[in-house]
């Protein structure tokens, strides 16, 4: 059960693609439940049992290739 819902704003999420290789990186992240991204509005929600750390989703975000912009 998610605990904390965290929303974070990354570029270059436009397709089904996009989407699919930012949900498996973040979910590869301990703690995530769910992701729910909205393509096109840059919006990734993060659903996990425990606050993460806005370094390490940062870096799993850049890693796979988009631009952290922060929570949104």
């Amino acid at each position: 059960m998610s605990a904390y819902t965290t929303t974070y704003k990354v570029d270059g999420v436009n397709s089904a693609h996009c989407k699919g290789v930012v949900t498996k990186a973040l979910g590869e992240i301990e703690g995530v439940d769910a992701i729910d991204i909205t393509i096109g509005t840059g919006l990734v929600t993060v659903h996990s049992t425990a606050a993460l750390d806005d370094t390490v989703v940062e870096e799993t975000i850049e890693d796979a290739g988009y631009d952290y912009r922060g929570r949104a």
